[in-house]
């Protein structure tokens, strides 16, 4: 636990977190734009999930060893791992319906009036995309199964960080 109390106190462990959250954003507008999936109402906001993830990396990354700086940067990383992991088991239930007749998704997102990103940044926040479809999987996975998997991974890692950050104030 002191390894890990001591490391998520560098700026590198968070700059690793922020650049897996890149290559994830990547992989999201590769498969928009070079393998032209489109993403679904629900993928967008999977997204905007995972940009919380980021900006709760920088966050970190700003004053790695302030306690304040680096608990508020924990706690929007759990709690948009947490909201990650709540859209991608609802886009599962979505492909994966118990009553298909009752599975369906908003044609167009709903981003508030204040920031409307689907009309600023629309190559990344437009959804034209079928949330039920499955158009793409791996291992026999489709999309949202693995951002289950992903988001729960960072619930995982960001409770065992925090548990570093109680428990490991001294080496053993």
């Amino acid at each position: 636990m002191y390894f890990l109390n001591t490391f998520s106190k560098s700026r590198l462990s968070w700059a690793i977190l922020l650049a897996f959250i890149i290559f994830f954003e990547a992989c999201a507008l590769f498969f928009q734009h070079v393998m032209k999936l489109d993403p679904c109402v629900m993928c967008v906001y999977e997204r905007v999930a995972m940009m919380g993830i980021a900006f709760a990396a920088i966050l970190g990354m700003i004053a790695p060893k302030n306690n304040v700086i680096r608990w508020t940067g924990l706690a929007g990383w759990a709690y948009s791992s947490y909201q990650g992991l709540a859209l991608a088991q609802e886009h599962v239930a979505y492909q994966f319906p118990e009553f298909p007749w009752s599975a369906t998704c908003a044609l167009d997102v709903n981003f508030p009036a204040w920031a409307p990103l689907n009309q600023w940044v629309p190559w990344f926040f437009e959804a034209s995309g079928d949330c039920g479809k499955i158009v793409w999987q791996f291992f026999g996975l489709s999309m949202p199964q693995w951002l289950e998997i992903i988001f729960a991974a960072n619930l995982v890692a960001v409770a065992i960080i925090v548990v570093a950050q109680i428990l490991g104030t001294k080496k053993n």
